[in-house]
């Protein structure tokens, strides 16, 4: 595995960024992707490019020796809701409807992608 790659795996790691995410911005197939992160595949330059782009850095970021990752606050992430009094049996299941597609978001984000792309082969 090259330094990039690596670099890359450890960026999305603590950065918590899924893989599904990180292909629907910058275009690569998800499986192509799956290769590349875990090295089966080499990555060309092209390749590069679109990760560290769509990671919001630069090729030579993730070729460095070591890299610096912010810290993200993972206290805040769960702290999404409210009270605002006693729910009625539609808005709680409303509620649960809308935490479940939170939770699957990137599913949900990853199938939209790909009608997208099917879309416009067929076109």
């Amino acid at each position: 595995m090259t330094k990039f790659i690596s670099n890359v795996n450890k960026y999305l790691s603590e950065m918590k960024i899924k893989q599904t995410y990180l292909s629907m911005i910058t275009g690569i197939d998800k499986n192509k992707l799956s290769r590349l992160l875990t090295g089966t595949q080499e990555e060309c330059c092209t390749d590069m490019e679109k990760i560290a782009r769509g990671l919001g850095k630069n090729v030579e970021f993730f070729l460095a020796d070591t890299i610096i990752i912010p810290q993200v606050d993972t206290t805040a992430v769960n702290k999404i809701a409210f009270y605002a009094g006693e729910p009625s049996g539609k808005q709680e299941l409303i509620a649960n409807q809308l935490m479940e597609l939170m939770e699957n978001i990137d599913e949900v984000l990853s199938a939209r992608s790909r009608f997208v792309n099917i879309a416009r082969d067929k076109i």
